[in-house]
């Protein structure tokens, strides 16, 4: 009687032991995934950055590239960043993101650096409409009289 009892603790810690394991395995795969997209400039080389005393040139320098560029009010470089959290199939959650603007006046050197926060984001609906094209609108019989001369032998 003896054998059989201890086969039954045997077989009892390893229920438990494997109960253990699935608990730990469940546990590690709601665990966040943290994603770091972007390029954001390390903040001591940005304080580096003074109004009127860098170029372009000087700010690629020291920051890099920009990750996007405008052109419609004087030259203006923006550095962004964004950390997102995502835990198990849920959506992607923002935790943190930073936009860099460093504008230039028009002889090239800097006019202004500022940072933006996650405070100041917005989000932005995209438009449902469709984008009219120019040209003509050709039907399925207009494509296929249209393309009976093409062909070269």
């Amino acid at each position: 009687m003896s054998v059989n009892m201890r086969m039954n603790d045997g077989s009892r810690a390893l229920s438990l032991l494997c109960a253990w394991g699935a608990v730990v395995l469940i546990m590690a795969a709601c665990a966040p995934r943290i994603v770091t997209s972007g390029n954001l400039p390390d903040p001591e080389r940005l304080a580096e950055i003074r109004d009127g005393g860098f170029s372009r040139d000087e700010v690629a320098e020291v920051l890099g590239s920009p990750s996007s560029v405008a052109m419609l009010e004087g030259e203006v470089w923006y550095y962004i960043s964004k950390r997102t959290e995502t835990v198990a199939f849920f959506e992607p959650d923002v935790s943190d993101q930073q936009v860099v603007i460093v504008r230039f006046d028009d002889k090239g050197m800097v006019s202004k650096v500022e940072t933006l926060g996650l405070e100041q984001a917005r989000a932005i609906e995209p438009a449902e409409r469709e984008t009219p094209t120019a040209g003509n609108e050709l039907t399925l019989f207009d494509q296929l009289i249209g393309n009976l001369g093409r062909f070269n032998k």
